[in-house]
């Protein structure tokens, strides 16, 4: 390991990262959610309105979110699931209070509040620590985006099977019909979906490794004009996606150093801009500048610019990468060095000190596009090999090195 930090120290160089400038969509209307990821760009659109519970994939917190930017709205009933067919509904204007998912933590949904003193009461239902089983304990009531009424149960989560189950019905019991969620069908991404409409589940959101943000419709909690949840447009981070405000300072002169990075999902969220009710226009928070830790450990500088409202669902921003991980502390993930970095000739090298002896390589630009891709192998430790950026316009770009024990990752500059 010596003779690798050597190298390291000899031939790391430093390098001024390419600002870029993103425009993402979230449609006409905001009817789709937009999956991004800060080094490859778009991942995924699917369409907002196409599911109505999401089921969380992992852990114990058993978070189920509902599609509440559709237009549903979700009451916990003062019942108990064994009272299913002696609902009553009578007071659910003057007493019962919406629910809504969480806007700082994705394993606190729509059916997860109103908790008890009970530890182990996750809103819809008791975890069991012995058995690992959630049993289903409450009843709610949705009021679908079509005006239409149900009453809706989670029967429970079984660690036998890996799955959840849930009943929905008429208000008087009729039209009943039972769903179920298997969470081994959806363990790469964060939840599993599921659409009342078509009685199926559904795939919404991309593996969890592939994203950083979502640009979404959801209720947010605003005072203006009167304090209250209201349909907005704005940015989530995943899991694992940290993420830094700063403000009144100018962007230019921001930086993340001092500041303390946030695991809150909505630390972007929607109050980046504003509509002006006298001029009709959006106005954007001045000297506002966020910075992003994806998965990698790097560090994105976001500036949002604009915003095209409910005609276009069009955000753009401004990215730039201005801190990579190009040296690992060397582990599972290994280590990477480029040289000469900067160049302006045909070819560089890496030097690889990984724990693996093949790995895939690829070469992005700083807007996410993918330009060279190549597998390697027969890797021993400190190899060299040689890479041709012939093909390679001036600007910076990030290199992926990925194989079996992890992933590292480090910058080249072409001049």
């Amino acid at each position: 390991m010596k003779l690798f930090t050597l190298c390291a120290a000899s031939l790391l160089s430093i390098a001024t990262f390419a600002q870029t400038t993103v425009v993402v969509n979230t449609n006409a209307g905001n009817t789709a959610q937009e999956f991004y990821s800060l080094q490859n760009g778009t991942i995924s659109n699917p369409a907002l309105a196409q599911w109505d519970l999401a089921f969380e994939t992992s852990g114990i917190t058993g978070s189920i979110l509902v599609n509440t930017a559709k237009g549903i709205q979700v009451f916990k009933a003062p019942y108990t699931i064994t009272e299913w067919t002696m609902l009553d509904t009578s007071g659910l204007a003057v007493s019962w209070t919406p629910q809504q998912n969480s806007e700082t933590n994705w394993s606190s949904g729509a059916l997860n509040q109103g908790l008890t003193s009970n530890p182990f009461d996750l809103g819809w239902g008791i975890y069991n620590m012995v058995s690992h089983n959630i049993t289903g304990d409450s009843l709610f009531v949705l009021k679908l985006a079509d005006g239409s009424w149900k009453k809706l149960r989670i029967d429970g989560y079984a660690s036998t099977t890996n799955a959840f189950t849930f009943t929905w019905a008429d208000l008087d019991g009729g039209a009943e019909q039972v769903g179920s969620i298997v969470r081994g069908d959806y363990s790469s991404m964060n939840f599993g979906y599921y659409s009342l409409e078509t009685n199926s589940p559904l795939a919404q959101e991309p593996d969890a490794s592939t994203w950083d943000l979502v640009f979404t419709k959801y209720l947010g909690f605003v005072t203006q004009p009167a304090e209250g949840f209201y349909p907005v447009v704005g940015c989530f981070q995943n899991r694992e996606v940290q993420a830094l405000q700063v403000d009144g300072v100018p962007s230019e002169s921001a930086s993340w150093s001092g500041g303390t990075f946030s695991d809150d999902m909505n630390v972007i969220g929607f109050d980046w801009k504003n509509f002006n009710m006298t001029t009709f226009v959006w106005e954007y928070t001045p000297d506002r500048t966020y910075f992003v830790q994806d998965r990698d450990g790097n560090i994105w500088k976001l500036i949002f610019t604009e915003y095209g409202g409910g005609a276009t669902g069009t955000i753009t921003f401004t990215q730039e990468l201005v801190s990579a991980t190009s040296v690992n502390e060397y582990g599972t993930n290994g280590s990477a060095i480029i040289f000469p970095n900067p160049t302006n000739g045909s070819s560089v090298n890496v030097l690889l000190d990984i724990p693996a002896n093949e790995a895939q390589l690829t070469i992005s630009a700083v807007n996410g596009k993918l330009v060279q891709s190549q597998k390697l192998t027969g890797i021993n430790p400190l190899a060299i090999r040689t890479l041709d950026v012939s093909s390679l316009t001036q600007g910076v770009y990030m290199v992926r090195i990925a194989h079996v024990s992890g992933v590292t990752n480090t910058k080249l500059v072409i001049e």
